[in-house]
C-alpha cells in the first residue's frame, strides 16, 4: 500500500483529477456523512476497512442513473495507489463514488427532507448529533448553485431554544447521578463508584461539546472532538483525573472540579452568575454542584412554551444509547411518535 494520506486531502484530489472530468457537466460534490476521514480523524489504521478514495456527487434526478452508469464504466481501478473498490460493512467490494440528488441523500442521512425545508423542533430532536456532524463536517469539492452550502448552513447548529433545552437536559443527567460516586464508594462498591464516575465524565464531555457548539460524533471520536475544544481552564485534566482516581473521595474531588469549570462555562454562555461552588447533598457527606440549579437556568432561556415545558428527556442521542438506532436514520426518525406523544409540534 502507498503511504497514508488523510482522506479529506486524498478525496479532494481524487474528485478534481478523476471524478470531475468524467462527470463534466455542472455538479456538486463533497465528502460528507459517516467516516473518520470526514471528521479529519482518520489514520493509517483507518485504511484496513471501509476506506478508499471516494466522494458524493449530486446531480438533478434525470442525471442520476446516467452518471452512475458512466462512473461504473469509466472509473479506474485505483487512484494514487489506493484501490477504489472497498467493502462497506462486510458487503461486496465496489467503488464508493455515490451519485444522488441532494434531496434524496440528505433525507437518507437524517430521515427527513433536510434539503427541502428548514428543520422544525421535531426534526432537530430526532437527528443524532453524529449524523449532523457528518453533514456539516467533511469538505465540499464543488457547489455550483450553492444548494449544498445552504443545507450545511441550515444544519450548522441548533436554534437557541433547542440548544438551551438540550443543555438543560444534559445538566439534568448530571444532577441525577452526581451524589452516587460517594454513595457507592461508601458501601464498598468501588467498581460501581468507578462506573458512575465514567458515566458522569461522559456526560461532562458531552455538555462541554454542547456549550462549545460542537456536535458530538460517534462515541469512538467523542474524546477527540472534545480535545479540539479550547481548554483554558483545565477541564480535560479534571476529567482525566476522575477516570484515573483510585478512591471515591478522589473521584468526587476531580469531578467536583470539572463541575465547577462547566458551571463557569455555562455562566459565560448564558449570561448568568450562578454560584459554582460545591455543597453537601442534603444531609449526606457527598459534595455536589447542585446541577439542578443549572437545569432551571438553561430551561428559563427557552422561549418556546411547548419546548420549555417538555419533560427533560433530551434529543434522541440523550435519550437512546443504542448505536443501531443512532446510526440508522430510519430508526431514529421513528422517535417522532415518542416526541409527538409528549406534545412536541413542528
Amino acid at each position: 500500500m502507498p503511504d497514508f494520506v488523510p482522506g479529506l486531502r486524498l478525496c479532494r484530489a481524487f474528485h478534481r483529477e478523476v471524478v470531475a472530468p468524467l462527470v463534466a457537466e455542472p455538479h456538486a460534490a463533497a465528502l460528507l456523512g459517516p467516516g473518520s476521514e470526514v471528521l479529519g480523524l482518520d489514520t493509517a489504521r483507518s485504511t484496513d476497512h471501509d476506506w478508499a478514495p471516494r466522494c458524493q456527487v449530486f446531480v438533478d434526478e434525470p442525471r442520476v442513473e446516467p452518471v452512475r452508469r458512466l462512473l461504473d464504466q469509466r472509473l479506474p481501478g485505483s487512484y494514487a495507489g489506493w484501490p477504489l473498490a472497498a467493502s462497506r460493512d462486510g458487503g461486496p467490494a465496489h467503488h464508493r463514488v455515490e451519485v444522488h440528488t441532494l434531496g434524496d441523500w440528505a433525507a437518507g442521512e437524517l430521515g427527513w427532507p433536510a434539503a427541502e425545508r428548514e428543520p422544525g423542533t421535531l426534526d432537530w430532536l430526532v437527528s443524532p448529533q453524529t449524523r449532523l456532524a457528518g453533514i456539516t463536517g467533511g469538505a465540499v469539492f464543488a457547489d455550483p448553485d450553492g444548494a449544498l452550502g445552504t443545507l450545511r448552513s441550515r444544519l450548522a447548529w441548533y436554534p437557541d431554544d433547542v440548544w438551551w433545552w438540550l443543555v438543560a437536559c444534559q445538566w439534568r443527567r448530571l444532577a441525577q447521578e452526581e451524589p452516587f460516586v460517594q454513595r457507592t464508594a461508601e458501601v464498598g462498591d468501588d467498581l460501581g463508584s468507578a462506573v458512575v464516575t465514567a458515566r458522569l465524565v461522559r456526560d461532562c464531555l458531552r455538555l462541554a461539546l454542547l456549550l462549545g457548539r460542537r456536535y458530538a460524533p460517534y462515541a469512538k471520536w467523542c474524546g477527540s472532538a472534545f480535545a479540539g475544544l479550547p481548554d483554558p481552564d483545565g477541564l480535560g485534566a479534571a476529567l482525566t483525573g476522575a477516570l484515573g482516581a483510585r478512591s471515591g473521595d478522589a473521584r468526587e474531588e476531580c469531578l467536583g472540579h470539572a463541575y465547577g469549570i462547566l458551571a463557569g462555562r455555562f455562566n459565560a454562555a448564558a449570561g448568568t452568575d450562578l454560584d459554582t461552588s460545591l455543597r453537601p447533598f442534603h444531609d449526606r457527606p457527598a459534595l455536589v454542584l447542585g446541577a439542578d440549579r443549572f437545569v432551571a437556568a438553561a430551561r428559563a432561556k427557552v422561549t418556546d412554551p411547548g419546548l420549555a415545558h417538555l419533560p427533560l428527556v433530551g434529543a434522541v442521542d440523550q435519550l437512546v444509547d443504542s448505536t443501531d438506532v443512532l446510526a440508522d436514520p430510519r430508526l431514529a426518525a421513528r422517535m417522532r411518535d415518542y416526541y409527538g406523544a409528549l406534545g412536541v409540534r413542528g
